[in-house]
């Protein structure tokens, strides 16, 4: 591929998918979604509470349905939702032309990002948060490192980790005009 329709951020919570999709898009003179933004617009209401009054399940189809939607925007950064690519399927509809680029952090240090951050994600709720947390990022591992490339974001800063998916890029298309 040399050169990305969209381009895809995964990761867990905390790893700075947003942050970057924010530094990245300008950059590229494309649009940024945040998958959770999305979410939250089309339901009225935040993701934390979502989860507490209508449930995982309700959010995960949601989550779907604007993951469907946004994965058919061209030029367009998409940064997804911690747990969307683990979902069953998830995967599947990402189209052949995406760039997928997962931000890699330590279960720590997303716990520690994630504390900073305005309102209180699901996974923070409640006694046992760190196990938790601990628990469901090994799960999702897997999942993450599916993408196409993987960039450690407790290494660079939001600004450094679009710059360098920006190299990414350069350098699949001098890739491909070499062959």
């Amino acid at each position: 591929m040399t050169n990305p329709k969209r381009i895809l951020l995964v990761g867990f919570m905390g790893s700075g998918k947003s942050s970057v999709g924010k530094e990245l898009a300008p950059l590229l003179g494309w649009r940024f979604y945040d998958f959770d933004q999305v979410v939250e617009e089309r339901v009225g209401d935040t993701v934390s509470t979502i989860f507490r009054t209508r449930g995982e399940e309700y959010f995960r189809g949601v989550e779907s349905d604007v993951a469907e939607d946004l994965l058919a925007e061209t030029s367009a950064v998409l940064a997804t939702g911690g747990g969307w690519v683990a979902q069953p399927g998830s995967w599947e509809i990402v189209p052949d032309n995406t760039m997928s680029v997962w931000l890699r952090v330590s279960s720590g240090v997303a716990i520690q990002r994630a504390s900073r951050e305005g309102p209180l994600r699901p996974l923070l709720e409640g006694e046992g948060a760190e196990g938790r947390v601990d628990a469901l990022f090994q799960i999702r591992r897997a999942s993450y490192a599916r993408a196409q490339h993987s960039l450690d974001s407790e290494r660079y800063d939001p600004h450094e980790l679009a710059e360098k998916i920006l190299e990414l890029i350069d350098r699949k298309r001098d890739q491909a005009m070499k062959e």
